[in-house]
C-alpha cells in the first residue's frame, strides 16, 4: 500500500505541472490587458503602463512568467498579487475558499445522504412505483437548470413560506447556506441516486447475493455488508470527482445567492483578466482533484477486499 501511494504521488507531479501550465497559458491568452484595465476609459501614459507591466512581470515571455510564478508558489507559498486591488492572492484565497468549502461540504453531505438513501430505496424496489417516482424526480433535478431551480426555491421557501433567507449575508450561518447547498447539490444528488439505484438493482441479481441468502444470512447483513460494499464502488468514484466540481462549479449558485466564494471570485477575475488570481484558485482546485482521486482509489480496497495494491 505504501509503495502504491508513493507511486501515485509521483504520478501527480507531472499532472500538476501540466494542468497548471495549461491553465496559465489559457488565462494569459485571453484578449485584453489587466494593466490597461486599471485606467478604465482613460488611457494611461505608455511610461506608467510599461512600469506597471514590469512591476507585475507581464513584460516577460509567458514561460518565464510561469516559471517565476511556480517558483514563488512552491518555495514561498506566494501566489502573486492581484493587479486591480493590490492585495496578495493568498489573502483573496483566504477569503474565498472557507466560504466555498462550507457551501461545498454541506452540498456534499446532502448529496451523499439523500442520493445514496434514495438510490438504495429505488434499487431495492426496482420496477415498482417507488422506483419510478424516484427516477422521475431525479430526472427532473438533472433537467432543470441551476438558476431556474434556485429561483423556484427562493420563491417557495424564502418569499412564500418564509422558512429560509433568500440571500446569504453570513457565510458561517448553516441556515443561510442550506438553500444554496440544495441548489448546488441537486444535479449531483440525482446522478448519485440513479447510479446507486442501478448498481443495487444489478448486484441484487448476482450469484454471491443468492448464495448469501441461501446460506441463511440475515437480510440486514446481506444488504448492509455484501450488497452495499460492492454497489458503492462506482458511486464512490463519482463522489470523488464531484468534490472538486462542487468547489469550483458554484459560479451560478454563488451569484444567485450573493455568496462571495471561489466561483464568484473566478468569474470576476476572468472578466478583469486577473491571471494570477485565476491560476491561484485553479491550482488549489487541481490539488483537491488529485487528492480526491487518490482517496477514492484507496477506498476501493476498503469496500472490496479482493482489491489489493501491490
Amino acid at each position: 500500500m505504501g509503495r502504491y501511494v508513493a507511486r501515485r504521488l509521483l504520478q501527480m507531479i507531472p499532472v500538476f505541472f501540466g494542468t497548471t501550465l495549461l491553465i496559465f497559458l489559457m488565462v494569459y491568452a485571453l484578449p485584453g490587458d489587466p494593466v490597461r484595465g486599471l485606467f478604465g476609459d482613460k488611457a494611461g501614459s505608455p511610461q506608467v503602463i510599461a512600469s506597471l507591466r514590469r512591476e507585475y512581470g507581464l513584460d516577460q515571455p509567458i514561460l518565464v512568467q510561469y516559471y517565476e510564478y511556480m517558483k514563488g508558489m512552491l518555495l514561498h507559498a506566494d501566489f502573486g498579487t492581484q493587479i486591480a486591488s493590490g492585495r496578495p492572492v493568498t489573502d483573496v484565497l483566504g477569503d474565498a475558499f472557507p466560504v466555498t468549502l462550507r457551501l461545498a461540504s454541506l452540498a456534499f453531505a446532502i448529496e451523499v445522504v439523500l442520493g445514496i438513501s434514495l438510490g438504495i430505496v429505488a434499487g431495492m424496489r426496482a420496477g415498482r412505483l417507488t422506483d419510478n417516482v424516484i427516477l422521475v424526480v431525479a430526472l427532473l433535478f438533472i433537467s432543470v437548470p441551476v438558476f431556474v431551480l434556485g429561483y423556484i426555491l427562493k420563491v417557495v421557501f424564502a418569499f412564500q413560506l418564509n422558512w429560509l433567507p433568500p440571500n446569504v449575508n453570513d457565510p458561517s450561518n448553516i441556515n443561510e447556506l442550506l438553500m444554496p447547498a440544495l441548489v448546488l447539490a441537486a444535479a449531483s444528488l440525482a446522478y448519485v441516486t440513479r447510479l446507486t439505484r442501478t448498481s443495487i438493482a444489478e448486484n441484487l441479481r448476482a450469484d454471491y447475493i443468492r448464495t448469501a441468502i441461501a446460506k441463511g444470512l440475515p437480510r440486514r447483513r446481506v444488504v448492509g455488508v455484501h450488497l452495499m460494499r460492492n454497489s458503492l464502488i462506482p458511486v464512490v468514484t463519482y463522489l470523488g470527482i464531484d468534490i472538486g466540481a462542487l468547489m469550483g462549479g458554484a459560479v451560478v449558485t454563488e451569484g444567485l445567492f450573493n455568496i462571495k466564494g471561489v466561483g464568484g471570485t473566478i468569474y470576476e477575475s476572468i472578466v478583469r483578466r486577473e491571471g494570477t488570481t485565476v491560476v491561484g484558485l485553479v491550482t488549489i482546485l487541481v490539488i483537491v482533484y488529485l487528492l480526491a482521486s487518490l482517496l477514492v482509489d484507496l477506498l476501493y480496497a476498503v469496500l472490496d477486499p479482493r482489491i489489493r495494491y501491490a
